[in-house]
């Protein structure tokens, strides 16, 4: 059965412009090969959705910020000096450089296109949707930091639980970078289990993220932080799933899954330091599908981040791969050093595995 692909060449625009680890020419690099490896109306359909309105964007946004955010970048663009009031709204990753596309616009696509991953979903139309540009996880409420500007994974959730009454959501962010902008919004909110998955944030941004951040009120216990060492590699990921994400997922019993999270664990991202191989994606991916059986295969996968451009394609690629379950022939596009052929930080990953259940063993009780 084929999947909804949801993509359009809108999303290129997503630039912060020359300099900036965030270009909008990885999906020039990453289209044509996702059709070189899987056919067009027999493996996924693209669908184009609509940019968001206003009143989306205020289901995750104050307003003032949206008028902000809608204002500088558009001055920007057109080479004016909006005001100096960007960094009440928004940290330096967000400034754009020269030659930067029409952001703001570009991320009421990102929004438009959860929407309307969620409506085909719930509609019945496909089963699973993969969203390409989407999983802008570090935007909150009334600040935009780590290269978004909107948290389309916390809109998609939010819709989800609004317009069509869920009542037990699974986000799975496997980005390297813990999604800080997402666990704020859901923090205390039991419908919705957060579990993410990332390097340590003791070395790495956003700094946030630690096995003891588990939510709060009513949603204690329902973030579960997953902090793994630096070059943890595949071993980890699949010990991190058989001990923790499938028991308490097969425990919470998600009616559906929110995967967001690109190439950026790969060990030659430049940005990160963990360690998975392009292979290790596609194993990562079926991990993620194997999850999927707990919610009759309903899944939105969301895929943008990654800043090693000869990787980031092929891991994409293996990535639908693995969640979907098309047959790829997966490459290696830069050998594998010998420090990555087998998971050394294992033992490291084993006793985090360890703190994750002692913080938790009191909310779930296959941690008990």
């Amino acid at each position: 059965m084929a999947v909804a692909l949801i993509y359009r060449d809108e999303l290129t625009q997503y630039d912060f412009g020359i300099g900036h680890p965030l270009r909008g020419d990885r999906y020039r690099k990453f289209i044509p090969l996702l059709k070189q490896h899987l056919e067009e109306g027999r493996h996924y359909i693209i669908e184009k959705a609509d940019p968001a309105t206003e009143e989306d964007l205020l289901t995750i946004c104050d307003r003032d910020y949206i008028e902000f955010t809608r204002d500088f970048y558009h001055a920007f663009y057109f080479g004016q000096i909006y005001d100096d009031r960007f960094y009440r709204y928004h940290s330096s990753d967000n400034m754009p450089q020269p030659g930067a596309g029409k952001l703001e616009e570009a991320a009421r696509f990102i929004i438009g296109q959860a929407k309307l991953a969620a409506d085909l979903i719930m509609s019945g139309r496909y089963i699973q949707t993969i969203v390409i540009g989407g999983g802008t996880h570090h935007a909150h409420r009334n600040y935009g930091e780590g290269f978004c500007i909107y948290n389309d994974v916390a809109f998609v959730a939010r819709y989800l639980l609004n317009h069509y009454g869920l009542e037990r959501i699974l986000i799975l962010d496997t980005d390297a970078h813990a999604g800080n902008g997402t666990a704020d919004y859901f923090y205390a909110e039991p419908r919705v289990l957060f579990v993410d998955i990332h390097q340590n944030p003791a070395t790495l941004y956003p700094g946030s993220g630690f096995a003891n951040e588990i939510g709060t009120g009513a949603g204690k216990g329902f973030t579960i932080n997953i902090p793994l060492p630096v070059n943890a590699g595949l071993d980890s990921y699949i010990t991190v799933f058989e001990e923790i994400v499938e028991p308490v997922v097969r425990e919470f019993q998600p009616q559906i899954i929110i995967r967001n999270g690109g190439s950026d664990p790969h060990f030659a991202d430049g940005l990160t330091e963990l360690g998975l191989t392009t292979k290790g994606f596609q194993t990562l991916g079926q991990k993620v599908k194997n999850l999927t059986q707990i919610c009759e295969g309903r899944e939105i996968d969301m895929i943008a981040s990654g800043y090693n451009n000869q990787v980031l394609p092929y891991a994409w690629l293996a990535l639908i791969s693995g969640v979907t379950g098309f047959p790829v022939n997966v490459e290696e596009v830069i050998p594998v050093p010998a420090q990555y052929e087998r998971d050394n930080s294992l033992p490291l990953t084993q006793q985090v595995i360890s703190d994750v259940k002692r913080y938790l063993k009191d909310y779930w009780k296959c941690f008990r």
